[in-house]
């Protein structure tokens, strides 16, 4: 599957900046993105020099002196796992800074700018970031709606040949993400700790997060428990959605919640591996909240500081609470063809001043609940966005 959307988003950064990073999780097709375009905007001579695979010995002994092995090339270079070396910043700044220079870098990471600090200090401003996340409802087709449900987004899980297949990869993928990616960033946590977290935390998936309580079952620190979910979303495994405080006089939730940021990942950790297992699962209505909400922000295109939930104590509350430019929209998330208004939802209304809210469910026709309350499925609202 070609991606063309994050090719034209590439292209038109590399137009405004020398130097553009591609941020996702592994395997998520950063690597094949950068060859397309590398292939296309490089000439075949350069293709070799011009490109580094910083998980390549052989490419990381290129880098032994990094400017003098990147001062003499010229058009674009690609530089792959760039957390492996994040002290290069420096360098690409000084490249760039250089006068009549036509060097452009495509830098790709999988992990966060707070995982790779130094690269938000040393290129303000000479640098743009784009985040590559797994395949969307946006991207397949809304007919492989419940295949990309359970399997999740990541190409060789979505594309394996049956579900089997794809959860066997989904599994070496989580094994291979705990007993190498992690050391490979400087944390030394235990692979079997991590997974212990991780495997307690899909069961906080689309609830508050309850450092203390997940701290006691781990038999370890609170600020040990925050570190490693500061891991797991800095390596794009976990979304942590922050509440919005409006201005009113009343208790509000201010404790983020946590969504799985692929379905796939969160399936396999609570062990549903086929569509049976999920029809008939406990945490099947969780799952699709989760689900449906990371679409809605991916079709949307937001940044996470534009994505909120909100909520007063024991009275209400709103699951997707987005803000696009001064206007916000507000959302409700069910997983039932049947959905109504609720008080929580006008109460929601009418405390953060909405015009209109908006139930994404799995149904197929729009209707109206209440007035400016509108329920539309899922399928609906992706197509309605493309």
């Amino acid at each position: 599957m070609i991606r063309l959307e994050y090719l034209k988003q590439l292209e038109h950064a590399l137009e405004g900046f020398k130097i553009v990073g591609l941020l996702g999780p592994r395997q998520v097709g950063k690597t094949t993105l950068a060859r397309e375009l590398f292939e296309k905007l490089v000439p075949k001579k350069l293709l070799q020099t011009n490109y580094f695979d910083l998980e390549n010995p052989r490419h990381l002994m290129r880098l032994q002196d990094p400017l003098l092995a990147l001062e003499n090339l010229s058009g674009l270079v690609v530089i792959d796992e760039v957390q492996r070396f994040p002290e290069l910043f420096p360098i690409l700044r000084v490249l760039v800074d250089r006068k009549k220079n036509s060097l452009r870098f495509l830098v790709l990471g999988s992990a966060s700018l707070e995982l790779i600090k130094q690269s938000s200090e040393s290129l303000a401003g000479r640098i743009k970031y784009i985040q590559v996340h797994p395949f969307s409802l946006f991207e397949t087709k809304l007919s492989q709606a419940e295949s990309l449900w359970l399997r999740g987004g990541y190409p060789l899980a979505f594309l394996a040949k049956n579900d089997s297949r794809a959860f066997d990869w989904l599994e070496q993928y989580a094994r291979t993400f705990l007993e190498r990616d992690i050391p490979q960033l400087g944390f030394n946590i235990p692979a079997e700790n991590m997974r212990r977290f991780w495997m307690m935390l899909s069961h906080y998936h689309g609830q508050l997060v309850n450092y203390a309580e997940i701290a006691r079952s781990m038999d370890v620190s609170e600020s040990t428990a925050k570190r490693y979910l500061d891991l797991l979303v800095g390596t794009f495994m976990v979304r942590r959605l922050q509440p919005w405080h409006a201005n009113i006089d009343k208790r509000q939730i201010k404790t983020p919640k946590i969504y799985f940021c692929d379905s796939g990942l969160f399936h396999l950790l609570v062990g549903i591996t086929k569509k049976s297992d999920l029809l008939v699962s406990p945490k099947m209505g969780a799952s699709w909240e989760g689900f449906a909400m990371e679409q809605v922000l991916r079709c949307l295109n937001l940044r996470p500081e534009d994505a909120y939930f909100w909520g007063i104590h024991e009275q209400c509350e709103l699951d997707l609470l987005v803000r696009q430019g001064a206007k916000f929209h507000g959302f409700e998330i069910k997983h039932s063809y049947t959905p109504r208004v609720s008080k929580s939802m006008l109460s929601a209304m009418e405390a953060l001043k909405l015009k209109e809210l908006t139930v994404i469910y799995p149904g197929n026709e729009e209707f109206a609940l209440a007035k400016n309350v509108f329920a539309v499925p899922l399928s609906k609202f992706i197509k309605d966005q493309k």
